[in-house]
């Protein structure tokens, strides 16, 4: 355990990135979901809003540094992916 003054706030800061992004996380994970279940549906319009949201979210996780920029863009692309086949289907 951390002795130090310094270590003991740098652990508690790090406790409180923790709680912060596992929220975001699972947020970009729920509506990654719902994208992926309008595409099941066979569902073009609502796919394209949904991806748009999704979009909007991950690019602002990236911006705040819960996930890489990279890492999102690898994510946005299989969704959009995923919803180009569909409309073009």
């Amino acid at each position: 355990m951390a002795q130090h003054a310094s270590a003991l706030k740098r652990a508690r800061q790090n406790e409180a990135r923790r709680l912060r992004n596992r929220t975001t996380k699972t947020r970009l994970k729920h509506v990654a979901k719902a994208v992926r279940q309008e595409v099941v549906a066979q569902n073009p319009e609502t796919a394209v809003a949904k991806l748009k949201q999704a979009q909007a979210l991950f690019d602002k996780a990236a911006k705040k540094g819960t996930l890489h920029k990279r890492t999102v863009a690898r994510k946005v692309s299989r969704l959009a992916r995923l919803v180009n086949r569909l409309k073009t289907a």
